[in-house]
């Protein structure tokens, strides 16, 4: 049996494109800028600033509290108070758009934190028809970085 390690990959925007960077890098960058760190093909890390009215923090597909089942591993997400954040953040970038339609748009993309013990798997459930967005990160990763107008990293195009 061959072990299948998800993707890894962390990358920053800043001055209209995307530079790779090495895992868990965070240099200062020039604002507006977005960080992303994919870890494990579960877990999206999205570095926003300026912060607006958000924290400047975001998840997608799970949150490290969730995923490392450890309440310590990342403050408490507010899902509301990020959308709204990188909202302002893409209305930065796209004077005179829609702030409060992108907002709840980006809602959708955001993780929660869960109780893991809360989780059931289905048996019933046709695993083909689970979208690939809901299995691997870097898939909705993709999918986040188009509805906020960017282009995405050449390792994440396909």
């Amino acid at each position: 049996m061959v072990a299948t390690v998800g993707f890894f990959g962390t990358y920053a925007f800043e001055h209209g494109s995307w530079k790779t960077l090495s895992e868990g890098e965070l240099p200062s960058l020039a604002e507006p800028s977005l960080w992303i760190d994919i870890h494990d093909s579960d877990i999206t890390s999205v570095v926003y600033t300026p912060a607006g009215p958000g924290s400047g923090v975001a998840y997608l597909g799970l949150t490290p509290r969730t995923y490392f089942e450890n309440p310590n591993a990342s403050d408490p997400t507010d899902t509301l108070r990020e959308a709204a954040g990188l909202a302002a953040w893409w209305g930065l970038l796209n004077s005179g758009g829609d702030v409060p339609a992108k907002q709840a748009e980006l809602l959708a993309y955001l993780a929660e934190d869960e109780d893991p013990e809360a989780f059931e798997w289905d048996e019933s459930e046709d695993v083909d028809e689970i979208d690939d967005g809901e299995v691997f990160v870097e898939v909705k990763t993709r999918r986040f970085l188009a509805a906020l107008g960017l282009p995405v990293p050449t390792e994440l195009s396909g």
